[in-house]
């Protein structure tokens, strides 16, 4: 059995990851049940937020992480809302890029998002992640 800090630990490296990486992460975490998923994200954050929510949905559908029930929907949107709270205070009203990673190890979903933040020639670097539990 897993615990949070465990899927937690997943779902960042797959936000931290490279595509080649990501693949490789995958693979192996499904021989361990574990369920991941990813999608790049960028623009203005807070022109983005409903976009970043529907993106880590559809990530999580298409790659098997929840199905498609309400309840599930629920616990990835309020992951992701809860991890976009965590870095909106740094990314307010800039241009960021980066990526969402999800995992989902038995009763426990994790939402990671890391950012670069665009700011003239200094890029500032935030990460944050939500966490919900579902019934197996």
């Amino acid at each position: 059995m897993y615990s949070s800090i465990d899927i937690s630990k997943e779902a960042i490296k797959m936000a931290i990851s490279s595509r080649e990486e990501e693949k490789e992460y995958e693979r192996t975490l499904k021989d361990k049940g574990i369920k991941v998923a990813a999608v790049d994200i960028g623009g203005s954050l807070n022109e983005s937020i409903l976009k970043i929510v529907e993106r880590a949905l559809v990530a999580s559908k298409r790659s098997g992480v929840i199905k498609d029930t309400h309840v599930e929907d629920g616990a990835i949107a309020g992951a992701t809302r809860d991890a976009i709270s965590q870095v909106s205070g740094r990314a307010n009203n800039l241009n960021v890029g980066g990526k969402i990673g999800i995992a989902r190890g038995g009763e426990h979903i994790c939402v990671a998002i890391f950012l670069s933040i665009g700011l003239l020639h200094l890029n500032e670097v935030v990460i944050g992640l939500g966490h919900r539990s579902l019934q197996e």
